[in-house]
């Protein structure tokens, strides 16, 4: 589906697209095989896809993917997806019939259901406005999927790629990071989009570890650790935490792993985090 088409299709059903929505479709079709290249699928993958819009990925994913399971806010694109993709009555292992499609808001989607993705990948050009959430959402814990391929606005995508001592490196890296390793990322120009987005656009690559760094109560631990140290960027990491922890038990845990006690959370290495996390759970 080019520019044209899309502009067409649109028109014809009379659909405004919704700013709140996050509803920037990419059209360019560089730019959405270099998305399915990231992905590296094949027959055996299973890909989730949230935010399809028109549909212009989807249908690259159905001609490399076994499985595809799209989520869609919107119902009038939820309409005339159905149009796009309709089951094959006949039953058929055609393409469609392997095409689900949900009309559902994908982030209570992902909280209500507590599906096991393990066997999936992610791979969507993501609503910007839920992007952070729903990344969150999904790559905590043992469910996660194998990948993360989505397309974010570009500080996002900072913040998702981001380690110690970097000005982006925050919250949602240390969240993501625990369970995913950043491998790769490229930009999109804002002209491949329609309508053009007043924000930059970055695909990101992040890929699940092979073995979890936390289990168990540690990693209840670590969440409340990360957003405590971090609720203050310009204070000491070591007061905020004193508000929940006991002052001892902290600056035994920061001498053990070579952390100042004048450390703001910005310089503190995941795997610290992981370490200072094991010793308080």
């Amino acid at each position: 589906m080019n520019l044209s088409e899309m502009r067409e299709i649109l028109s014809r059903e009379g659909i405004q697209l919704t700013k709140s929505l996050g509803q920037n479709f990419l059209h360019d079709r560089n730019q959405l095989r270099r998305i399915a290249d990231m992905a590296e699928l094949t027959r055996a993958d299973r890909v989730l896809e949230i935010g399809p819009g028109l549909g212009p990925l989807t249908e690259l994913l159905l001609e490399r993917a076994g499985e595809v399971l799209a989520i869609e806010k919107d119902a009038r694109l939820v309409a005339l997806l159905k149009q796009r993709f309709p089951p094959d009555p006949s039953g058929a292992r055609t393409r469609h019939a392997r095409f689900q499609l949900l009309h559902e808001d994908a982030l209570d989607f992902l909280a209500r259901e507590q599906r096991n993705w393990r066997e999936w990948k992610l791979v969507a050009n993501l609503p910007y406005s839920v992007a952070s959430p729903i990344l969150v959402e999904l790559a905590q814990g043992e469910r996660a999927p194998e990948r993360l391929v989505a397309t974010v606005q570009t500080e996002v995508a900072r913040r998702l790629m981001a380690r110690a001592n970097e000005d982006d490196y925050g919250v949602l890296s240390l969240l993501v990071q625990i369970d995913f390793v950043p491998r790769d990322s490229f930009r999109i120009p804002a002209g491949c989009f329609f309508p053009a987005p007043d924000v930059e656009s970055t695909c990101v690559y992040l890929q699940r570890r092979a073995e979890p760094l936390l289990e168990g109560a540690a990693r209840g631990v670590f969440v409340e650790l990360v957003k405590r140290a971090f609720s203050q960027r310009r204070k000491m990491m070591l007061k905020l935490l004193k508000q929940h922890w006991p002052a001892e038990r902290l600056l035994q845990g920061f001498e053990a792993l070579g952390i100042s006690p004048e450390a703001r959370a910005e310089t503190v290495s995941l795997e610290q985090f992981v370490a200072l996390a094991k010793r308080l759970s």
